[in-house]
Formats: C-alpha cells, structure tokens, sequence
C-alpha cells in the first residue's frame, strides 16, 4: 500500500513563501500553498494551490478541516506575510502545533503590542490609536516628529515620520488607508540604527537566527534600501539588543509552555538604549530568513519553523559557516519601464548570488515610499564583510532601468525635483535652481555630424555627490552612454566644452535642461530627456 505523505499547508506563494514550500517538499512533506493570487509567483513549487484570501481564516480552517478529513494534516505555517493570525486561528480550532490566536493577535496589531510592552515594564516608544485623521493635538503621544503606521500592515506601507501638526493630518490619512481595521497608530521616533532579528521559538526557549543591520533611507518615508548579515555591532550593543527583544517576544506571550513558532524583531539602538519596535510571530520577510541568514550561516530557519509546525523537533541550529550576506534594493524614479538592462551583468558580478527583478517593459514604476514599491533586489555573500557589501552595491548599479520619455510623470519629477521638490528627492542632492541659471541651454544642429558637447557643471561633476544607488556623476554618465549610445565626454577637467566650442555644423550641445534632468533623476532623468528630444545626431537612442 502507497504510503500516504504528511501534509502541510503554507500561507503565501509569493516570492517570500518559495523557500518554505522548497524546503518542506525537501523534507518529505506535501505541500499546499495558499494564496489570495492565481497568479502568485511560486504557486507551482507546491504539490497543490488553493487560492484563498489570507485573511479569511475560517475558509482556509475549511481547507485544513477537509484535509485531516481527507488523509491528515501535519501543520500549517507562514513566513513573511501579514497572515500570522490566520496561521494561528487553523493552528488553534485544529489542535495543531502553534501558538494561540490572542498571541498572534498581540504580535500583529501595533496598538495590542504596544500596550502589552508597556505592561511589562519594557522600553517602547510612547502611543496613541487613532480611527480619524482628525487627531486632537492634546491627545498627542510625544512632542514632534511622530512616526503614524497603520496598526496592522507590513513593508512600511502607510508608514512615515511627522515632524509638525501640519503634515499629521495627511499622515494619518494614509496609513487609515492601509489599516484593514480602520486603525493607526502615532508613536514617539526612535533614533538611532535598527536590527532586525529572527528567531526560532520552542516553548520558553528562543534561539536567534540572526541579527541583521536594516539600511532606511528617504525621509519622510522609511525605505530599507538593504540589509546586511550578521550585524557589525559591537558585542555589548548586539547583547542589549538581542536581551530586548528576548524580552519582547516573552512578554507578547509567543514564548510560553506548549508554544511553537518564530518571531522577528526590529529593535532600534537610541541614545537611550534598546527599544522595541515591532516582533511579528513569525520569519522575516525581506529575503532575511529565506536567503542571507542561509547564505551567512548555513542554516535555515525556515526548516526549523516547518519541523515545528509539524510538531517535530526543529533540529541543531547552530551556525555551520561564519560569512557576510548583504542585500541591496535599486529604485526608479516615476514613469513607465520602457526597458531594463544589466541583469546578466549584475549576475555574473563575483559573489552575487541572487538577482530578483519586480519589474519589466511597461511596468509602472514610482519612487517608493514603501518596502513593497521597489524594482528589484540582490543578494551576495563573501567571506568578509566589505566584499559582500561591494558585491552587492555593484550588481545594484548594474541594473539600469530606461524609461518612456512619453509618460508625463517622469517629466513632473524632473521638474518637481529641479524646482526643490522635498520629496521625492533628487537623485543628486543638489540647490538648483540658482546653480543652473548659469548654464546656457541644450543646442540641436539637426543632421549635424559633429561630437556631442557638454557645458561644464563643476558644482555637481566635481561635489563627490551620488544618486540612489550611490553611483558617481562619472559612472551615471557612463551609464548614459550606454543606454543611448552617445559618445558624450568624460567628466574631468578637459572633458567638458565649453559653449563657445559649438559650431553651427556640429550636432549636439547638452546644456541647462540636460545637466536639471540628471542632477534631478540621474542616468534615468538624462537618458528620458535625450530619448524626449527631436532632431538628434545618429546613434542616440
């Protein structure tokens, strides 16, 4: 007789959940993968899919129901997803491995989080929820800036600082918008670095499975540009760090006799020691759990928390390698993907080892003002530290992403930007309006035969500035050339002409709009506007 094997359902087949069902089919189990998507990117990795809405828990404790019915089910777990509560509801109506639906909730609702930090003695930034956008300023936490989020969302959606009464009420909006019960909250900023922290949990004990350095960049807004494993700090702030957390997770209630799980942590480092950001019941998402603590360690959590939910024993989770992994986003400025290049090279960089691209011809793209809205991702490991980090920035840089010269967002980008645009910012950070003044504008001999120009602009060629993915004016210039093809001159003294230098029969000299397109959107902004112009010499594209 055919043995029947254990099942296991997972919630998520995106991008995140693919180790998970990877590694659960490696460990013998069938998989059904659950997701909200028909067209969830990592659905057919699993032996069965079931497109459910995660947040419907009853429908997926039905799914479950009917297959202990049906043959027996081992488990039922998550990683990376907004979904820890759902896993938790089947988990608890199932009798199966867990922890229970209350907990979860703790762990999913910032304000329950919140409150129950604060009733533990432990180091978390003052709050307040609010229903409305309207909230009265004599019911306000702290002193500005504020930080508003919806209690219940991931990836920084509907996240940002506040640093006045004026943009609060627009702050609030958003994140109502993104709260799926209507709730957000306002709470005290923390400065200083943050860590974030996974970690496996088998009744009382935790085991850390990792300790990563977060990389946020572009205020208002908190964008984790990368993150980079393990941590470089120092052993006595890791151990402050790691005890806060510890305690966070026990005071949440994951970690408890007859609990199993995971949580993951971001912990902010202040001048005032530790405090708690936000401990999920769960692994991480952002390619921490599933790829760059494997990669620097040898380990996979995410096997220990599926041996769990089966109700086995997670194994040895000791580091079997001591190496760095870094992973760094790269962004785009508004517009619509009219092609993307550099991936083959971003690949064949030494030490990369993965690339992930969210986006093609066509795609619209916009400057993120979440974890989610990004183009793209990579990942390298090395033995130190400093050439996992090179590797990782090389292969961001590597990726170019030309745009339609045709959508008129990209052009009220540039000229937002050029014009002083807070956010979203300039590619290079740069005082404008007045520096340009002074440059005379772009000249076009239609059919002209001779080299393209460039008008000096030694403010920005010679400031040491870099744009979003930290390239040089010197490499987003090469970066130009390559996309259009234009033999534009290098950026040294002798490599810039001079206006008097163009003659009525050469083509092309680039002046003020082209040096307000690049300083405003780097190689995307410069190659948008040669692609926008008529009446240009062979050869650009």
């Amino acid at each position: 007789m055919m043995q029947i094997r254990e099942r296991i359902i997972i919630l998520g087949a995106g991008v995140m959940q693919g180790p998970a069902i990877r590694i659960a089919g490696e460990l013998g189990f069938f998989t059904v993968a659950v997701d909200g998507s028909a067209e969830a990117p990592c659905r057919g990795l699993a032996d069965r899919f079931e497109r459910i809405d995660l947040a419907d828990r009853e429908a997926v404790e039905d799914l479950a129901r009917g297959m202990r019915g049906e043959g027996g089910l081992a488990g039922v777990m998550t990683a990376g997803t907004d979904f820890s509560t759902t896993v938790a509801w089947v988990a608890q109506r199932l009798g199966l491995p867990g922890i229970p639906h209350e907990t979860a909730l703790d762990a999913t609702d910032k304000g329950r989080m919140r409150a129950r930090f604060g009733a533990a003695g432990l180091p978390s930034p003052a709050f307040a929820v609010a229903t409305s956008p309207d909230l009265p300023t004599d019911q306000l936490p702290a002193p500005f800036p504020l930080v508003v989020k919806p209690v219940d969302s991931m990836g920084a959606r509907g996240c940002r600082r506040v640093d006045g009464p004026d943009d609060l009420r627009a702050a609030l909006a958003d994140a109502l918008r993104f709260s799926r019960s209507g709730r957000a909250i306002v709470e005290a900023f923390m400065e200083g670095p943050e860590f974030s922290i996974d970690a496996i949990v088998r009744g009382e004990e935790i085991t850390i499975c990792g300790v990563a350095d977060r990389h946020v960049f572009f205020p208002p807004f908190f964008i984790e540009m990368g993150h980079t494993m393990p941590t470089a700090a120092s052993p006595r702030d890791l151990a402050a760090v790691l005890d806060a957390f510890r305690d966070g997770v026990r005071a949440l209630g994951i970690a408890a006799p007859g609990n199993v799980g995971a949580a993951k942590g971001d912990v902010k480092l202040t001048p005032a020691g530790p405090m708690l950001g936000e401990i999920a019941a769960r692994l991480s998402g952002g390619y921490m759990s599933g790829w760059t603590y494997p990669y620097s360690s040898g380990v996979e959590p995410i096997r220990a928390a599926i041996l769990l939910a089966a109700g086995r024993n997670p194994g040895d989770l000791s580091p079997a390698a001591r190496r760095t992994s870094a992973e760094r986003a790269f962004v785009s400025i508004p517009g619509t993907v009219r092609s993307v290049s550099g991936v083959a090279e971003a690949r064949g960089i030494e030490g990369v080892r993965d690339v992930f691209l969210r986006v093609g011809e066509g795609s619209r793209v916009d400057f993120p003002e979440n974890n989610v809205s990004k183009c793209g991702n990579v990942i390298s490991a090395a033995a130190d530290r400093a050439s996992a980090v090179e590797s990782a920035e090389a292969a961001a840089r590597a990726v170019l992403i030309r745009l339609d010269p045709a959508d008129g967002r990209t052009a009220d980008f540039l000229r937002g930007a050029a014009e002083g645009r807070v956010f979203p910012p300039p590619a290079f950070a740069l005082g404008l309006r007045d520096l340009l003044e002074a440059i005379p504008e772009t000249r076009i001999v239609p059919g002209g035969k001779g080299p393209v120009r460039l008008a000096p602009f030694p403010a920005l060629t010679e400031s040491g500035l870099t744009d979003y993915a930290d390239r040089g004016v010197a490499e987003a210039l090469a970066a130009v050339r390559a996309l259009t093809g234009m033999a534009l001159p290098e950026t040294g003294p002798q490599g810039l002409a001079e206006p008097a230098g163009m003659c009525d029969n050469e083509g092309m000299f680039l002046g003020r709009s082209f040096w307000a397109a690049f300083a405003a959107g780097s190689y995307q902004g410069a190659v948008c506007y040669i692609d926008g112009l008529s009446g240009l010499p062979g050869g650009a594209g």
